[in-house]
């Protein structure tokens, strides 16, 4: 598994997973906020399933 999740989209990625879930566990959005389970994993393990289908890569190349 080659990162491809880095910088900013990383953040986003775990800001909005753990608010989803967070806004699932007090029941103000109900069972949907469980899907942040997914943005949250993708930052916290860089790498983004959906962004190698498509040849996305938002990591900084290295020299």
């Amino acid at each position: 598994m080659k990162s491809n999740v880095g910088g900013i989209d990383k953040i986003a990625r775990i800001v909005v997973g753990a608010l989803l879930i967070l806004l699932a566990l007090t029941g103000t959005i109900g069972a949907w906020g469980w899907i942040g389970v997914v943005p949250l994993a993708t930052g916290l393990f860089n790498f983004c399933p959906a962004y190698s289908l498509f040849g996305i890569n938002t990591c900084k190349p290295k020299k």
